[in-house]
């Protein structure tokens, strides 16, 4: 049978599993595979798996067991081997690779962080910054709200006055999170959102980064919100494996 692959970890973490589930309906206990001073931590892997939500939050659920007792490898969600020989043969395979990422990332974990911007806010800021902006909106009012075509060049306008204040505010909020990190790392573009950023931090600098966010959130309360999701696995740090070992 195939296996859903949580983590790669040393073989001497605690992994104190027993009694976990994981992925399927119902769900898949948890076990360890072990082999060359490694563990993977697995479940066999249920046919025609999805991405559901009470699969999302159990893959997530195993890998923040495992982060909270020491340093593991996350795989994504879905990852899938033909069989436990398969992910015996993997760590005998690659551990040298394995081995180098866990100890480049012993006792770090990953910071998301995304920003948006309140939309009312965000158009006075930029009628406010911009002053082309703000003649061709007096130049309508005084028209009386102006042509057709007017208002779409007007329009055309905001939105590259809006495109512009969303680099300026990305690279504030860069700005103010870079001295804290050993790593940033630049998430796909979220709907909404002027900035996806995640951190590579070591533990012991969390409340140093929650403090960061905390002045950026002071200073940009009136124009901005910024959510932060930690600690979690270190999903965006993780090198791929060189393609000889592959």
């Amino acid at each position: 049978m195939s296996c859903y692959v949580y983590a790669v970890t040393r073989d001497g973490h605690p992994l104190d599993i027993d009694g976990e589930k994981g992925v399927g309906a119902p769900p898949e206990p948890v076990r360890v595979l072990r082999s060359a001073g490694l563990a993977a931590v697995v479940s066999d892997a249920p046919e025609g798996l999805r991405a559901k939500r009470r699969d999302l939050e159990a893959h997530q659920r195993v890998l923040d067991r495992l982060m909270g007792q020491g340093t593991a490898l996350p795989m994504r969600f879905g990852t899938l081997a033909d069989s436990e020989d398969a992910v015996l043969a993997e760590l005998e395979r690659s551990a040298q690779y394995y081995r180098g990422e866990l100890d480049r990332l012993d006792g770090r974990v990953e910071v998301n962080v995304k920003a948006a911007h309140l939309e009312e806010a965000a158009l006075r800021e930029a009628l406010l910054t911009d002053p082309e902006l703000r003649a061709a909106n007096e130049e309508l009012r005084a028209a009386g709200g102006g042509t057709h075509d007017q208002r779409i060049a007007f329009g055309e306008q905001v939105a590259d006055a809006l495109e512009r204040l969303r680099g300026r505010d990305a690279d504030r909020v860069l700005e103010a999170l870079r001295p804290h990190a050993e790593r940033l790392a630049l998430g796909p573009p979220v709907d909404g959102c002027l900035a996806n950023v995640s951190l590579l931090v070591d533990r012991s600098r969390l409340r140093e980064v929650d403090e960061a966010v905390q002045r950026l959130r002071a200073g940009t309360a009136d124009l901005m919100e910024v959510r932060v999701s930690e600690p979690l696995p270190p999903y965006s740090f993780v090198a791929p494996r060189p393609r000889q070992e592959q």
